[in-house]
């Protein structure tokens, strides 16, 4: 299938990495693989992984996850067409410069197809587990964002002196495909992170957790979004917004960590729900399917087949 034509929006599909999400088992890279290579046979315009090692939850077996750069740059070089986005880096659990030096790399493999999703890590038992300081999130967070976005958009940083960070003659070298590097992403509903996405983010997502998974969740969020942007001097257009939704359909298994009910109904009830986000000022979906596997995305062709007449 071609590039849609008259698609109001940007829909994309959120991968499943984890233990038991694929059809209550853990998804191999045979399987992913597969998957992705439908998602563009289909037509979507996206691919997107989380960024988590494990999930400890009361009540729930313990999760783990497969790593998400390693895993985006294998779905670099298997696609040729998707997007490829994070949903987000945790930046406190790798040193800034690397993810910088890892994005533009992932950028090439690609030819010029990674958003970079980036945010501070909020599960502390992944913190705990794997040794990384949970304390400051936000400070060491901001010191990052900086750095990386520096060597992006400039391809160097120098005597960056900073509480957590230190940086001396970086380069970023070769250059990927864009001289700026990949569009950064950054979600999150607090008031200084939206600051930071105001000053600092092409894109600002939410999550279906930030919405209650229905599109009257986004006017409000949209409002402190533009608020921020007032607030550094930024024009709020400039700013791309996009969304996470879960769509469940009929037989599905268990939805781990669910915060929401999911988008049900036929194909024309989900394309009017996707149409409902695109007149909110959502440009770009990314869609958690259950059953999130092949089945799932074959069930979702239809509603992109809708959105394709407008």
């Amino acid at each position: 299938m071609g590039q849609p034509g008259k698609r109001p929006l940007k829909v994309g599909i959120l991968l499943p990495q984890a233990e038991f999400r694929w059809d209550g088992r853990t998804p191999r890279w045979s399987d992913l693989e597969a998957m992705v290579h439908l998602i563009e046979d289909v037509g979507f315009d996206s691919v997107w992984v989380v960024d988590h090692f494990l999930f400890r939850q009361p009540d729930q077996p313990t999760e783990g996850f497969w790593e998400c750069l390693t895993l985006l740059s294998a779905l670099a070089a298997a696609t040729r067409r998707v997007e490829l986005g994070t949903l987000v880096v945790c930046t406190n659990w790798r040193n800034p410069g690397l993810i910088a030096k890892m994005a533009d790399t992932i950028d090439e493999i690609s030819g010029g197809r990674l958003i970079l999703g980036l945010g501070a890590g909020y599960h502390e038992p992944e913190f705990q587990a794997f040794g990384f300081p949970y304390d400051h999130r936000y400070s060491r967070f901001e010191e990052a964002l900086v750095i990386i976005h520096r060597l992006l958009r400039e391809g160097s940083i120098d005597a960056f002196d900073g509480r957590f960070y230190q940086m001396r003659a970086c380069e970023l070298r070769p250059r990927g495909p864009r001289p700026q590097g990949p569009p950064i992403l950054i979600g999150s509903t607090g008031h200084k992170m939206l600051r930071l996405a105001a000053r600092y983010a092409d894109i600002w997502n939410t999550y279906y957790s930030g919405t209650g998974n229905r599109v009257d969740g986004v006017p409000p969020l949209q409002a402190q979004v533009d608020e921020a942007c007032a607030e550094v001097g930024r024009d709020p257009g400039t700013l791309e917004r996009s969304a996470t939704v879960l769509v469940g359909f009929e037989g599905h298994g268990p939805i781990y960590g669910v915060v929401a009910e999911p988008l049900t109904g036929p194909p024309e009830r989900l394309a009017e729900e996707f149409r409902a986000y695109a007149r909110a000022g959502i440009t770009h979906l990314q869609v958690r399917v259950e059953p999130n596997t092949l089945a799932g995305i074959e069930r979702l062709a239809p509603v992109l087949e809708l959105l394709d007449r407008g």
